[in-house]
């Protein structure tokens, strides 16, 4: 049995999984190895698998035994593993140094570097894993490189005919689970004469 991932913040008493035994007669199901830090129960006689504490990611995956005894022969049984996995969930947000930044661009510099962006997120793997992005629509003038975080024009200002300032809203994004989360940054570019 492979039952789907738990949360690690899934409460006591949560449904793991049900296992079944095929036999004529009535059966008695068991724990009998594997799970030494008494993560899990099981009903004697439904065989429906339950969390009897709080889970601690670093604890798992955890594979057990159960053991379906005939209930009126214990040497009669059979025994099945069972291996629970548990997600880490994604707490963080990712965070910029500062929200507000503000850079300098000469007018008619080719499409250049402006800045790198790095954003930190507490989370570990895949909660933690980052991409950059551009959130509002001056964003044709600017791109980012989603996985360095680093913020380009794409083209030459010119300080006459345009504007002489944009904001630039970066977002980062992990990839969290279950969803994603998001912290963002403003880039006041100021184009210069």
């Amino acid at each position: 049995y492979h039952p789907a991932p738990l949360s690690e913040q899934s409460p006591t008493d949560t449904f793991v999984v049900e296992v079944r035994a095929l036999y004529k007669l009535p059966v008695n199901y068991s724990i009998t190895s594997g799970d030494e830090k008494g993560y899990f129960i099981i009903h004697p006689s439904n065989g429906i698998v339950r969390t009897s504490k709080n889970l601690k990611l670093e604890d798992f995956p955890v594979n057990f035994k159960v053991r379906a005894t005939d209930s009126s022969n214990a040497a009669i049984f059979n025994e099945v593993e069972v291996k629970v996995e548990v997600i880490d969930e994604n707490h963080f947000p990712p965070v910029f140094p500062s929200s507000l930044l503000e850079e300098r661009l000469p007018e008619h510099s080719p499409a250049t570097q402006i800045v790198q962006l790095k954003a930190q997120d507490n989370d570990t793997g895949r909660n933690g894993f980052l991409t950059y992005g551009i959130l509002n629509a001056q964003g044709l003038k600017f791109r980012i490189n989603e996985t360095t975080g680093i913020l380009y024009s794409t083209a030459p200002f010119d300080y006459e005919e345009e504007p002489t300032e944009y904001q630039v809203v970066v977002y980062a994004e992990d990839d969290g689970i279950p969803e994603k989360k998001r912290g963002y940054c403003t880039v006041v570019i100021k184009i210069t004469d």
